[in-house]
């Protein structure tokens, strides 16, 4: 990801989150995200990013379609975190995220994600990829409504889920 790229990437994050939330989170608040703003914050965020973090899009027709986030887990556990994924709603169901994915996960790592637990297509995108919930949760306020996450884990390889 270039600093270049960070304008398209705020317009997917914020058709990612109108999209994904509909009906999950307050919808005065996805309806006043400002890509504008968000593209400054991207902007911020790569620019800042600390040791570890890795920022990739992904391409469409020579356009960004996509963009994902991972870096050290936040969390006490070893292994990585995947801070943010999304793809263009218009590239969906398309391959794209999952290539995405594919190409950001780092091999014989484990890698935990924090989902939105009313986001059942996301739930099911990341158990397809080998995620499953972990038992742990997170709230989560947004414009004071409080919206669940669950935490999937992806296992490094020969670690059982529950481990």
């Amino acid at each position: 990801m270039r600093v270049a790229d960070c304008a398209r990437v705020a317009e997917i994050r914020v058709a990612g989150w109108r999209h994904a939330y509909r009906g999950l989170v307050p919808q005065p608040y996805l309806d006043r995200m400002d890509p504008v703003a968000a593209a400054r914050w991207h902007r911020e965020l790569l620019t800042g990013a600390g040791p570890g973090v890795v920022n990739l899009v992904a391409e469409h027709d020579g356009r960004v379609a996509g963009w994902a986030c991972l870096g050290p887990n936040r969390g006490p556990e070893p292994g990585s975190e995947l801070y943010a994924l999304y793809v263009d709603p218009d590239r969906h169901r398309t391959g794209l995220g999952s290539a995405l994915l594919r190409r950001c996960l780092p091999a014989g790592e484990t890698v935990h994600v924090w989902v939105v637990s009313g986001n059942v297509p996301a739930l099911r995108f990341y158990a397809h990829h080998g995620f499953a919930p972990d038992g742990a949760r997170e709230p989560f306020t947004v414009d004071g409504v409080e919206v669940p996450e669950v935490r999937y884990v992806r296992p490094s390889p020969g670690v059982s889920p529950s481990a």
